[in-house]
């Protein structure tokens, strides 16, 4: 057997057997790359559920100045002046708290109750939806959940893509929006870095030796193409004519 021989029967054997051991992660990343790709990454974070109105705020309803705030929390972090609903708020961070405080007149504003949460989620949402169901989450947040931002409401709406809009229970901000879509885009990114816990670690092992395997596996298949059209070629053009001549009989 010469070397060109061995070579198409060696990267055939490999080729199959590789190809047996990584041909469902092929599939799996094929469908899954499709759907992120397909889908606009935008419309996928949710973007279009909520309001993107700027805060317009009256400067005449902040009566309640950044320095009276500093003078009574001089280790508050984070500050920020925003709306809520009808009213201008500050917001920001103490000892690991988050406050969120009338800018009219410096009072504390109490953790949402579920009539408020709902209120809040109703206008920062876009769609038409009703209200399906409204929770209030302190604990083992849900994998679209940030657990940082806890304790957060969320708010079910009866929509396309069963949408939820969660709100700070704290500070009545928007804290996330999450639809069917992005539920499925989640897990779809998860199957394409194969990552089956959270999809936070793109670099993991597993990942590797499958792109590693599977490189290898393309590196045989252009083997076995090369062995398929291009050897088959050059055999059809060397190859020697057959005997084209005829016998011609002479009449006596």
């Amino acid at each position: 057997m010469n070397k060109s021989m061995r070579l198409l029967k060696t990267s055939r054997k490999y080729h199959k057997w590789l190809m047996a051991f990584i041909g469902l992660q092929f599939i799996i990343w094929s469908v899954t790359g499709a759907y992120m790709v397909f889908f606009d990454i935008d419309y996928i974070h949710g973007d279009t559920l909520v309001n993107n109105e700027q805060d317009k705020i009256d400067p005449q309803q902040v009566t309640y100045s950044l320095q009276s705030l500093l003078q009574h929390y001089p280790q508050a972090k984070a500050i920020t002046l925003g709306r809520y609903l009808d009213k201008v708020v500050y917001r920001f961070t103490l000892a690991e708290q988050k406050l969120a405080i009338d800018a009219s007149s410096g009072a504390v504003m109490p953790p949402l109750d579920k009539a408020q949460a709902v209120k809040a989620a109703r206008f920062y949402y876009s769609g038409t939806g009703t209200v399906e169901s409204a929770e209030l989450i302190t604990e083992n947040a849900p994998f679209e959940l940030n657990p940082a931002v806890m304790p957060a409401w969320r708010v079910n709406f009866a929509d396309f893509g069963a949408p939820a809009i969660y709100v700070s229970a704290e500070t009545g901000l928007l804290v996330g929006k999450r639809h069917s879509f992005w539920r499925l885009f989640d897990w779809m990114f998860r199957f394409h870095v194969m990552d089956y816990d959270d999809g936070a670690d793109i670099d993991n092992s597993l990942l590797f030796w499958f792109t590693l395997f599977g490189m290898l596996a393309s590196i045989l298949g252009m083997v076995l193409a090369y062995f398929r059209v291009f050897r088959k070629t050059d055999e059809a053009l060397t190859a020697p004519a057959g005997n084209d001549s005829h016998t011609v009989g002479v009449a006596p």
